[in-house]
């Protein structure tokens, strides 16, 4: 009889419903059962999951690394896919190791390099990738003078935290004085530089910001399946250039992504992230956790969460590697179910006697071999359509 695997997800984001999807419909047929924890009772992953539960809140770190522990032991996980506290989970790999859960994470050390962008550029640049120019800012005296430098260059400037993940705190300076022209269609990520230093100047709160020139499209996201003997079995590109999506394997993309997945102890899952600066690609962002957008390889026919699965249990699935590119694509929202009302009745005066169905799986606590596979892109939320050949974006 061909063994369960059981796997978490702690506090992760809703994309990673496709992740379970994925693990689900593993091309060996293996049962998979999936435990999902969350401080957000309408997250789709724990309606998603065979078993879910509310995360504790008020713990702190070390409290949270215990609770870790202990719903390894209880629950019987055998993969561990950390997201929250991701930087003190990886540094108690022995003691989950010791209740037989493997994490399916990055070295401690390569947390600890990439949670800080500046501390992340110093690294990579010392190994020969390129990173774009850039200034740490802490106050609008250095602030005005890393856009008025990157300005006297030719170049647009924008901002970010230091440390953090996705776009949040993104934003692009402009010299235009505020005007109706912001407030018109939807929130803008261009902020006058005026507000800004005024703001500075007026807060008693730190600010730790990275400077730089905006880069410019394409966005190359490469993302790497590593083993803790640092060879990578997968490397593939996917292309952002607006709206389009598509894949690549092109060198100029991928050489430099297994550089860095190789030197740093980028074990497992990781993404790294590239945009143009001066017609070159340069380091945008380095991710220790598996991309949102990782379903997507699909399209590729990769199922590249159940190799990163193989992988932690010991299995070594081997080189990953697409047996086509898919077509280019784009990317659209579609329905997930969440978990039973978590308003009150009362306040749903609006509800159907009889809920429409959705797509996806029937509830939190369905049998994972009851959870039909959902065709790639369909279950992915992706709209596909051919494009000519000529004008493919980039070489694959």
């Amino acid at each position: 009889m061909v063994s369960r695997v059981r796997v978490w997800l702690n506090r992760t984001y809703a994309e990673n419903v496709f992740f379970m999807d994925q693990l689900r419909s593993n091309p060996q047929g293996r049962p998979v059962e999936i435990h999902a924890t969350h401080g957000d009772p309408d997250s789709p992953v724990l309606a998603a999951a065979d078993t879910a539960a509310m995360e504790p809140e008020g713990l702190s770190t070390a409290a949270y690394v215990e609770y870790a522990l202990d719903q390894c032991a209880r629950r019987g996980i055998d993969v561990f896919v950390p997201v929250l506290h991701q930087a003190a989970l990886v540094e108690h790999r022995e003691e989950f190791a010791a209740v037989g859960t493997a994490l399916l994470a990055p070295s401690a050390r390569a947390v600890a390099t990439f949670q800080d962008k500046v501390t992340a550029y110093e690294a990579v640049r010392a190994l020969g990738v390129p990173v774009p120019p850039w200034s740490r800012v802490r106050s609008a005296e250095e602030l005005l003078a890393a856009v008025d430098a990157l300005e006297a260059a030719g170049h647009k400037a924008c901002f970010k935290p230091a440390t953090g993940a996705g776009g949040m705190g993104f934003r692009i300076v402009t010299r235009s004085p505020f005007s109706l022209l912001h407030l018109g269609g939807f929130p803008s990520p261009y902020v006058p530089l005026d507000l800004v230093l005024d703001a500075l100047r007026r807060t008693e709160e730190p600010v730790d910001w990275l400077v730089m020139p905006l880069l410019t499209e394409p966005e190359v996201s490469v993302d790497c399946l590593t083993g803790t003997d640092g060879r990578v079995r997968m490397a593939v590109g996917r292309t952002k250039n607006g709206r389009r999506r598509g894949f690549t394997l092109h060198p100029r993309w991928i050489e430099p992504a297994r550089l860095i997945a190789e030197n740093f102890g980028l074990h497992h899952l990781s993404n790294i992230q590239f945009r143009v600066h001066g017609g070159e690609p340069v380091l945008l962002d380095v991710n220790t956790r598996p991309a949102g957008g990782l379903h997507q390889l699909s399209l590729c026919g990769i199922n590249a969460p159940w190799a990163a699965v193989r992988l932690a249990l010991g299995e070594d699935p081997g080189d990953v590697v697409p047996p086509f590119l898919g077509q280019d694509y784009a990317v659209v929202a579609g329905p997930r179910p969440v978990r039973p009302v978590s308003l009150p009745q009362q306040q749903r005066t609006d509800a159907p006697a009889e809920p429409a169905p959705v797509p996806g799986p029937a509830a939190a606590t369905a049998p994972a071999a009851t959870t039909a596979p959902a065709a790639p892109a369909a279950a992915a939320g992706l709209a596909v359509r051919p494009q000519p050949a000529a004008d493919r974006p980039l070489a694959v």
